[in-house]
């Protein structure tokens, strides 16, 4: 697909790292798939997946954990 920030690159199937933040607590998820730039760089994660990894930052705001890191494949 045509990138949407720089209209002039084309985006590849790729992994990429992502890390979100939240009070106190930080997720890593590495290898997520994900469409990439080639020129610009700019990440684009698929919508389920997305939803997978909230639901999966839900269940580790819940149990406690301050900072997490796990491979998305490996992910449950």
């Amino acid at each position: 697909m045509k990138c949407l920030i720089c209209k002039n690159g084309v985006t590849r199937k790729s992994e990429v790292t992502v890390t979100l933040e939240r009070d106190n607590m930080t997720l890593v998820f590495k290898e997520v798939p994900a469409d990439v730039c080639q020129n610009c760089g700019e990440e684009y994660v698929a919508e389920k997946i997305v939803g997978n990894l909230s639901r999966m930052a839900e269940k580790a705001a819940k149990s406690g954990v301050e900072v997490f890191v796990q491979k998305y494949g490996h992910a449950s």
